[in-house]
């Protein structure tokens, strides 16, 4: 299980979330891409105004139809772009801690070292490690109230759906896929511990046992950022970790580069670079083995680009092949 914190536009929105045990993400790409990271049985968190609030399980996740008419929260129009999103996307939350908690806690680090290299926050919710959930389950006090019931008719439900064919996009129905959707099918198979004991036995980990990793999202460095960061959960003396680089295209030269550089900062305990791609040149490929940077392809199945696949769909249809 994973533990996220979601991050809150507004104070009334905060206060709508808690009220209702409910977090909804906008009719955008990056509404979505939450939505599909974080999975039933997960901890999440509220994050707003550098604060943390609360620890709740994800008991459900609904899609709906027309969310911009329905209750708990009006559509957003941000400034910057003129544009306005409503909320489709919503997961039921169980209330299990109550705390309100400043990010400037050591508890938070990993976290907040996100938001410091990134210069804010700028990102729909941030993926914490394990020792994080540790310290947030002692924190506060057990919930013992129970959500207020948002009065509304059921709404109807959907499943979204990803294309490679630009003509079926259908906002919030259809999305053309993108590398933030990748980047969560490869973390969510990688953290099947039978997927993960064959990537270490293709890189050469073998001795390294898979269940003591954890599988983590996107991590800011000073150099950039990382797609995916495995890391040791419960990390003693070391904290080892493995760290790729996504790409949905083909592999670049400079993407070897890029990597290189991600694991020089890490420094000693980084035990391998990993890139993956939709394929490698002879020139991407040879750039890669001369850095010593590990290279895999992605499948997605048997796919067809102009038909509509739902993202349970696509994680099953995953596959990484060593190149």
């Amino acid at each position: 299980m994973a533990y996220f914190l979601i991050s809150v536009s507004n104070r009334i929105n905060l206060n709508l979330c808690i009220k209702y045990a409910l977090a909804g993400f906008t009719n955008s790409i990056s509404g979505l891409w939450t939505f599909c990271e974080i999975e039933e049985g997960d901890f999440v968190s509220f994050l707003y105004g550098a604060k943390v609030f609360n620890l709740y399980r994800v008991k459900e996740k609904t899609a709906v139809r027309s969310a911009e008419y329905l209750p708990p929260w009006p559509p957003v129009t941000f400034k910057m772009s003129g544009k306005t999103y409503y909320f489709p996307f919503r997961i039921t939350l169980e209330p299990i801690r109550k705390f309100e908690e400043a990010m400037v806690r050591p508890e938070f680090a990993y976290v907040a070292e996100n938001l410091l290299l990134r210069g804010g926050y700028r990102k729909t919710h941030f993926q914490a490690d394990q020792t994080t959930l540790q310290s947030v389950s002692q924190m506060g006090y057990l919930c013992d109230q129970k959500p207020e019931p948002l009065n509304m008719s059921e709404p109807e439900a959907f499943i979204p759906r990803f294309t490679w064919d630009k003509s079926k996009i259908f906002n919030p129905e259809v999305f053309g896929f993108q590398e933030l959707i990748l980047q969560t099918l490869l973390r969510h198979f990688l953290s099947n511990i039978r997927n993960l004991q064959n990537i270490f036995i293709s890189i050469g980990l073998k001795s390294f046992a898979p269940e003591s990793f954890e599988i983590l999202g996107e991590k800011a460095l000073a150099e950039g950022h990382i797609d995916i960061l495995i890391k040791e959960s419960t990390p003693r003396g070391l904290s080892r970790k493995i760290i790729i680089e996504v790409k949905t295209a083909n592999a670049k030269t400079q993407d070897s580069d890029q990597l290189c550089g991600y694991v020089k900062e890490i420094g000693d305990e980084c035990l391998s670079g990993i890139l993956i791609a939709g394929n490698f040149s002879k020139k991407a490929l040879i750039a890669a083995k001369d850095r010593k940077v590990k290279t895999f392809t992605y499948r997605l199945g048997d796919i067809k680009t102009d038909g509509l696949y739902s993202f349970m769909e696509l994680r099953e249809k995953i596959q990484l092949n060593e190149m």
